[in-house]
């Protein structure tokens, strides 16, 4: 992942969790809820590949459920074609999990 990108996932990872919508390169980008968890969530694309940000669910028995538990801020990146999570940022710390496609500027999905 080149750095650009892991900024801008950094970026959206910061502002959504304390936000209603996120702000990237002057675009709004609305925080969501998911179904019955009410986790928060993002969509956008990063040329032209589209991309979900989802809050880390903090009953998971996983590190990152640990993590989330601790009161840490953790939210996984999920490329939404192959169904697959690309990268996490803990309290906006990026880490990508393998190759992670796509580079440019992330937009809404309306």
């Amino acid at each position: 992942m080149k750095s650009s990108n892991a900024e801008l996932l950094e970026l959206i990872a910061t502002q959504m969790m304390g936000n209603s919508h996120v702000v990237v390169q002057g675009k709004s980008i609305p925080v969501r809820r998911t179904g019955r968890q009410r986790l928060k969530a993002v969509k956008f694309t990063m040329d032209d590949r589209r991309y979900t940000a989802i809050e880390q669910n903090p009953d998971k028995p996983s590190r990152w459920g640990q993590l989330a538990r601790a009161g840490h801020r953790v939210v996984q990146f999920k490329d939404d074609e192959k169904n697959k999570f690309v990268a996490v940022a803990v309290d906006g710390k990026v880490k990508e999990y393998g190759t992670a496609r796509g580079h440019g500027t992330p937009q809404s999905e309306s």
